[in-house]
């Protein structure tokens, strides 16, 4: 009786809506066949109209179609009786009853008028249901094309194109554009005055350049980004409307707003237009809705893509600086028969501040343990520069205090007021056993001088603390130089600050004087212990003492000398 099956649906101008012909839901003429049996049964004629007031009767030739439409004219005649079929806004069509007495009662008509208008409104629930099924099925179709152009989309501007071409063709619009919210330093702007153009159809250069918006206080914009539909069926009646005549003269009818949100964050608005006015039904909302979700997902997915590319290539780069940063720590360990030396570097990110070093200075030992301020790319070249100039310095000069002071000064005119480092630098005479050091701003190494008849204490740890300020921050900066003698059994250990900054889940710090209790207790468990063992025991009790902390813990670089 009613499907979708029938004529081809009749739409108003310039848009693909609601059907408005009784025509676009018949099939097998069951309905007119109807009526023509209530003529029969009432004695009075009755008739199914089009919309346009012609009158439709069923075919008596088997093999002609089941209905059909009589074209000539049917005047109204004086005493009949006319029940609209209504379709939302639209007549579709009419129950047409002639003028004159029913045979079958005295209320014949009566209760023949009554049945009609129940069979009016049956007519019309089926049809609006039909619709409702053609606006869905129409919807799953547009979204399952729109998916699979997308899946072909190889770019955030392709997506965008999809999205836009597929808006305009289901909905019947003549013209668009697509904006997108500016992205600032990684972040997406929220603000409605940050739209800029990603992509339009149809629309002249200077509409697209026109400083003003469509809306006043871009009302369309603020109000799509925030999830809503906006609709300007009459764009030269809307009061909501900032420059009507601009639209006039780029013939521009109705407007269509959705936003492009993803996840409750706006990414950006699209709109569509119409030559003429135009009014949109709550399925042409949601579908353009529908569009402009999917499209927001795939922009997403797509710059998340990017991203992902982006982030892929700066790891690359990374695994390289920290190959090249490794490469410049010693490869091993100095090698004299009354030295036993070790040492292990930790950081915390690919690339660390941290740095020691070993120079052979004909017969003597340069020991450098140093930490540049702060972590990542910018620490590791600093400390690059550093170690390049102390080295430098150290081949040419033999006062450690004038190398640093050197070094100092180097980092004063390369860097900026924020940027600076400690170090520690000590020489060993390997044969006089005689130490001679400078410090600058660095945590003091410790020397443990372990009796061979007894346990060590407190008592027989010493402190290096001689030298200055860290380097990088006064050019004009004096240091100082101090000599230590070494003797056989004497451990000497140098750090950095991040096994005395290392926090547990509690945000405590380790502290310097657990670091002290730490070196003396492995040393009195154990007090032949090699400088291998005293650099992993010190590592251990810094883990324990932190644990599995979500706190990222600074570089750890720990250099260890025992004499044999």
């Amino acid at each position: 009786m009613l499907s979708s099956a029938g004529a081809a649906p009749t739409s108003n101008t310039g848009a693909a809506s609601a059907p408005v012909n009784i025509t676009d839901f018949l099939t097998d003429g069951s309905l007119a066949a109807l009526c023509g049996e209530l003529s029969n049964l009432a004695g009075v004629a009755v008739e199914l109209r089009d919309a346009h007031g012609h009158a439709i009767r069923r075919s008596l030739d088997a093999s002609n179609i089941a209905w059909h439409v009589d074209e000539r004219p049917t005047a109204d005649m004086p005493g009949q009786s006319m029940i609209p079929l209504r379709l939302g806004p639209f007549t579709i069509g009419s129950l047409v009853v002639a003028a004159g007495t029913p045979v079958l009662a005295n209320d014949a008509r009566k209760r023949l008028e009554q049945m009609l208008n129940l069979l009016a409104s049956t007519t019309t629930e089926l049809c609006f249901h039909e619709l409702e099924l053609r606006h869905r099925i129409k919807e799953v179709a547009a979204l399952a094309r729109m998916s699979s152009l997308l899946n072909r989309a190889t770019s955030p501007e392709k997506v965008l194109d999809v999205a836009m071409d597929l808006a305009l063709d289901v909905l019947g619009m003549d013209a668009g554009s697509i904006m997108l919210l500016r992205e600032r330093d990684g972040e997406l702007s929220e603000s409605e005055e940050d739209l800029v153009l990603a992509t339009s159809r149809n629309l002249s250069q200077g509409w697209l350049d026109f400083p003003q918006p469509l809306s006043k206080d871009r009302t369309f914009d603020r109000l799509a980004m925030s999830g809503q539909v906006v609709v300007s069926e009459d764009i030269s009646h809307d009061d909501r409307v900032l420059i009507p005549d601009r639209a006039a003269e780029e013939g521009l009818g109705a407007a269509l707003h959705a936003g492009l949100v993803f996840k409750n964050r706006p990414l950006g608005v699209v709109r569509l237009y119409s030559r003429v006015p135009r009014s949109f039904d709550d399925a042409d909302k949601r579908l353009l809705a529908s569009i402009a979700s999917q499209a927001a997902v795939a922009l997403e997915q797509s710059r998340l893509l990017r991203l992902e590319k982006e982030e892929q290539v700066l790891q690359r780069q990374l695994q390289l600086a920290a190959d090249v940063q490794r490469r410049m720590l010693p490869r091993g360990v100095p090698n004299f028969p009354n030295l036993d030396v070790a040492a292990r570097y930790i950081p915390s990110f690919e690339l660390g501040g941290d740095f020691y070093d070993f120079i052979d200075l004909n017969g003597h030992l340069g020991l450098v343990v140093g930490d540049v301020v702060g972590k990542g790319i910018a620490a590791a070249l600093l400390m690059s520069s550093v170690r390049a100039s102390l080295r430098a310095f150290a081949q040419d000069l033999y006062d450690l205090d004038e190398i640093v002071s050197r070094v100092n000064q180097a980092m004063c005119r390369d860097t900026r007021d924020f940027e600076f480092a400690s170090l520690w630098y000590g020489v060993l005479d390997i044969h006089k056993m005689r130490l001679t050091y400078c410090s600058a701003g660095h945590e003091p190494p410790l020397v443990v001088r372990v009796p061979k008849h007894r346990a060590p204490t407190m008592a027989d740890m010493d402190e290096l603390t001689v030298g200055g300020m860290v380097v990088g921050i006064d050019p004009s900066q004096r240091y100082q130089r101090a000599v230590f003698d070494i003797r056989s059994g004497d451990v000497l250990v140098a750090y950095t600050d991040g096994l005395p900054d290392a926090t547990n889940f509690n945000g405590e710090r380790f502290g310097k004087q657990r670091v002290r209790n730490a070196v003396m207790k492995c040393l009195q468990d154990k007090p032949n212990a090699n400088a291998g063992e005293i650099v992993e025991r010190l590592l251990w009790e810094v883990r324990q003492w932190s644990g599995l902390s979500k706190t990222r813990s600074d570089d750890k670089t720990l250099v260890a000398v025992r004499v044999r």
